[in-house]
């Protein structure tokens, strides 16, 4: 079903209390432009909804079972924007050192719920904001105070790493903190190619081509599962 509003936002729950996660998803639903795709106890559950799904909002939960919620974060390759939930005051440092959205205090009043949302949806906007389609044949992105103009033609191959995006050129590589799923959505599918969760091909740059790896440049790159589907051989 398609549905008619402008915007939204998939997110997840993490949290191993039945309760919490409760009346998370109970707030989550008051918010229209929040869709819950899926509610996890553990890192390893989440870690598979984060493969499965394109997810722009975790609500994690820092004591959780085997796998503590910053750990979890620490190893995701290129992590959504996240909110903690918590009971314990001493992991607001940790959680602002990796860049967290917001962190809310058990038990989580509504209005304080709400305003960690507006603050994320603020993110997202701003985000979005980045990448600004020029004309066909470029684009520009901003880094910093700065817009750089890339040309569409130069690009072999655009790498992500965590929270930044590598993109590889005739002349050079340039290095911009934002996801690449942003930038994905700039680019024209009749000329880029998402191979893979890190990786997006220009398909006039492809030399060899198999079920499972992509050559560029002489490079070559993985064929995620997931995007198998959408290669033509």
């Amino acid at each position: 079903m398609i549905h008619s509003e402008p915007k939204k936002y998939n997110c997840i729950v993490v949290e191993d209390e039945p309760i919490a996660a409760e009346i998370l998803e109970n707030f989550i639903s008051r918010d229209p432009a929040l869709n819950l795709v899926g509610k996890s106890t553990n890192a390893v559950h989440a870690s598979n909804l984060l493969s499965i799904h394109d997810v722009d909002l975790i609500f994690l939960d820092l004591h959780l079972p085997v796998v503590k919620g910053f750990d979890f974060l620490r190893k995701l390759k290129n992590p959504p924007f996240v909110i903690v939930t918590t009971a314990y005051h001493q992991y607001a440092v940790e959680g602002f050192e990796l860049d967290i959205t917001d962190y809310l205090m058990k038990p989580i009043p509504y209005d304080r719920f709400a305003t960690a949302i507006a603050k994320f949806k603020y993110l997202m906007e701003a985000e979005d904001a980045l990448l600004e389609v020029a004309e066909r044949d470029y684009i520009f992105i901003s880094s910093g105070k700065k817009q750089i103009k890339i040309i569409l033609q130069d690009i072999y191959y655009i790498e992500s790493l965590r929270e930044y995006i590598h993109i590889h050129t005739k002349s050079e590589t340039l290095t911009f903190k934002t996801p690449i799923s942003k930038i994905e959505e700039s680019l024209s599918s009749a000329m880029f190619t998402r191979i893979h969760k890190s990786y997006i091909v220009s398909q006039s740059k492809i030399e060899v081509k198999s079920a499972n790896m992509i050559q560029v440049n002489g490079k070559k790159l993985p064929v995620g599962r997931t995007y198998k589907p959408f290669i033509e051989l």
